[in-house]
């Protein structure tokens, strides 16, 4: 069993984990090159390029809240998170991580560093999980995140009943077999049997909007708008920065002729996503069917300006791509030695 856990948790994060340690066992080096106001920091930050991280790593610490240069504090804490990886010393690691994003949050050497920091620790902590609990739920649970991420439905959904046979009350678990089972390819049992795990975790979190939700548009599917509705109204109460939700409930409404109903939480939904243009138009039509005729000229104009802009950012993106696909596809090899 530990063998198989072990081998399903690490296939999805291999290539994370292959150049977080590399990186964290030979320190990149940064391209900042100012040096260092004293010489214990010079030392420290030699130490650290060379590889004896568990010289360099006490002068660092102790030397990095006396340096007033803030490129010589960059480095440094560059340095101390990745000899803190590679002496496995999670603690400092995440301290100085913290601090660079506190400090540095935009420069490239710190987002580098810490994408692959954090992979770095996750991978480090799936496996020790593996390896100490492999028959607990969380590992079951962590082993059918990494099946479902590898798109392996059905043995991600048997993972996840094997969490439900540990503890059958645990929020969560039937709203992500639900979801698996939508996932997969449409069979006529589909929707009825995904249906049937949201309604399970409903019983056992009332108030998972996200399950709610998709009963809603299971329903909308289905024509069952009352159903629908009940289902959109109650994610909406839920959770009230569920867009998706309220304008689910505003389309609903439409969709059932309940125009005047439909119109509050479009409005709602216009506020929250004012971009889309699916707000507007469902906004305009139930306006204009409420007899409000001036407002729904006002919405289809919004929904006009909104598609054309989303189409104007479509093409400005693949021209971007085509420009770099071409500008790549013209570069000249490197002469041969």
């Amino acid at each position: 069993m530990l063998k198989r856990l072990h081998a399903a948790i690490v296939v999805p994060i291999v290539l994370a984990l292959l150049p977080a340690a590399t990186f964290s066992q030979a320190p990149r080096k940064s391209k900042l090159s100012a040096p260092s106001s004293t010489s214990a920091t010079h030392g420290g930050l030699d130490l650290a390029e060379k590889g004896h991280c568990r010289e360099a790593l006490p002068i660092l610490k102790k030397s990095a809240s006396l340096t007033a240069d803030k490129q010589t504090k960059l480095k440094m804490g560059l340095a101390i998170t990745r000899c803190a990886l590679s002496l496995d010393q999670v603690e400092t690691a995440v301290n100085a991580l913290l601090w660079l994003n506190r400090e540095f949050p935009n420069d490239p050497d710190v987002l580098y560093v810490t994408t692959h920091a954090y992979s770095d620790l996750s991978a480090r902590a799936s496996l020790q999980l593996a390896r100490t609990a492999a028959s607990s739920y969380q590992a079951h649970e962590l082993n059918a995140e990494s099946l479902e991420m590898q798109g392996r439905w059905d043995e991600a959904a048997a993972e996840y009943r094997l969490v439900l046979e540990h503890d059958a009350q645990l929020p969560g678990i039937h709203f992500r077999i639900g979801r698996l089972i939508l996932s997969k390819p449409e069979t006529p049992t589909t929707a009825a049997d995904a249906r049937k795990e949201f309604e399970e975790e409903l019983k056992i979190d009332p108030n998972n909007a996200g399950a709610e939700y998709v009963l809603g548009e299971l329903s909308s599917r289905d024509q069952q708008w009352d159903a629908a509705i009940q289902h959109f109204s109650h994610a909406a109460k839920l959770d009230a920065g569920f867009a998706d939700a309220v304008l689910g409930l505003g389309s609903a409404y439409v969709s059932s002729g309940k125009f005047a109903e439909a119109i509050p939480p479009l409005e709602s939904y216009v506020k929250l996503q004012p971009g889309n243009p699916a707000g507007h138009y469902q906004l305009a039509i139930a306006y204009s069917r409420a007899g409000r005729k001036e407002d729904a000229k006002r919405e289809a104009a919004l929904q006009k300006e909104t598609t054309e802009r989303l189409e104007q950012e479509k093409q400005r993106a693949a021209d971007a791509l085509q420009k770099q696909s071409s500008g790549q596809g013209s570069q000249k090899p490197e002469p041969q030695n």
